[in-house]
């Protein structure tokens, strides 16, 4: 008896090491909680820094800033400043970032939609393991 197909992996140049690293660190910039809350606010068009912070509960402006640059080096998100005083800046996604939102949505929605489930695992885990 001989195997028929045991071709059941990507061409051998999508699984090289840089590839992987690559990819890891692209799905921790758009996996990451607050990045994934930034991108569903600005779908729905440009917002300034203070807004998205309030928009965003819990994110320091430390973090707001880092999660914003980090959006912006990957292409995902525009900084527009305009000469006004004080200075507004804008950020808005770029049409890289746009086509974050479908997949983006799909995540949340089934977050929520298995929200209860997921609590009711980490309880029984929690009560099986002691809490640790």
């Amino acid at each position: 008896m001989t195997p028929e197909h045991t071709d059941v992996t990507a061409p051998p140049d999508r699984h090289l090491p840089g590839n992987c690293l690559a990819v890891g660190s692209i799905l921790s910039r758009i996996g990451d909680k607050w990045s994934v809350l930034i991108i569903m606010l600005l779908s729905a068009g440009p917002r300034r820094f203070n807004e998205i912070k309030r928009m965003v509960g819990g994110i320091s402006q430390r973090m707001l800033t880092l999660t914003l640059r980090g959006l912006e080096r990957d292409g995902l998100v525009t900084r527009t400043i305009f000469p006004t005083i004080p200075p507004r800046v804008d950020y808005e996604l770029t049409e890289l970032g746009h086509s974050l939102k479908e997949p983006v949505q799909h995540l949340g929605s089934w977050a929520f939609a298995h929200l209860a489930k997921i609590q009711t695992a980490r309880e029984h885990f929690d009560k099986k393991t002691g809490g640790q």
